[in-house]
């Protein structure tokens, strides 16, 4: 049965990777045969570099690009900061009362996010954080905190307690509890609560729009682009958008496994 497993994660990998080959497509083929083409082809004809260099001539995606990775790289610190002593308290609670708090933060989320920047931006005026990293990472931390503390509350509810209770009778107070026993058992899912956190910013366009509308983030660069007319540069910007992802994705993989992220622990 093992050829079956192989065959499965061929075809979900095929499944995924595919639109991510269809932009390097777009980006490195002659565009006759790509956009400009009646029936475009799905493989490599006539590869060059000049639509790069020609989409990135003229267009300022560096001050986006950096302020993207400011934003997000923000996130996922605040995120993390609040979501770890949050998880943990959580975890120590009786399970029919953490998850009904958890259940009302997640519910926070299924609120359009229209609907709560709005206000947000007419506050943020008043506090002289309009157009400004912090105030969009405050915003979007209304979204990545929930789920961060959803999932580092189930990681430190799978580290055995007694391993703090031996801790506790060693001397060790809460603090360095925290930080010489739970933290690095629950290392795993701090990581991939980062990772989540990080990649919805990246990507994110609501709170981005409305929050800074003048001097906004890449994927509102890479809207404008778009709608404009100028598919190049949007193929470009979205190439370059890919990358942190996947450099960040491979640099935290070896947390992303099940008995990681069950806290850690086995057996």
């Amino acid at each position: 049965m093992r050829w079956w497993t192989y065959l499965g994660a061929i075809v979900v990998g095929i499944y995924f990777l595919f639109p991510l080959y269809i932009l390097v497509l777009l980006a490195f083929n002659s565009p006759k045969y790509t956009v400009l083409a009646k029936f475009p082809s799905l493989l490599p004809v006539s590869l060059t570099l000049n639509n790069l260099l020609t989409a990135l001539q003229g267009t300022a995606f560096i001050d986006p690009f950096i302020k993207s990775l400011e934003t997000a790289t923000l996130v996922g610190i605040i995120t993390i900061a609040l979501a770890i002593p949050a998880g943990y308290g959580l975890s120590r609670l009786p399970r029919v009362i953490a998850y009904s708090i958890i259940i009302l933060l997640l519910v926070t989320n299924m609120m359009p996010a229209i609907v709560i920047g709005i206000p947000i931006a007419v506050d943020f005026l008043k506090l002289h954080l309009f157009e400004s990293v912090i105030g969009l990472a405050l915003a979007q931390t209304l979204i990545t905190l929930p789920l961060a503390t959803f999932i580092l509350q189930g990681t430190f509810s799978s580290i055995p307690i007694d391993l703090e209770h031996q801790a506790r009778v060693d001397g060790a107070n809460l603090f360095n509890r925290l930080f010489s026993v739970l933290l690095p058992l629950a290392a795993p899912g701090i990581a991939a609560a980062f990772l989540i956190s990080w990649m919805f910013s990246w990507d994110e366009f609501t709170y981005a729009i409305l929050l800074i509308p003048y001097h906004s983030t890449l994927p509102v660069t890479i809207y404008q682009d778009v709608t404009r007319g100028n598919l190049l540069a949007g193929i470009a910007f979205s190439l370059i958008f890919t990358i942190p992802v996947i450099i960040l994705t491979f640099a935290l993989q070896k947390y992303l496994r099940g008995e990681y992220l069950a806290g850690g622990i086995k057996g």
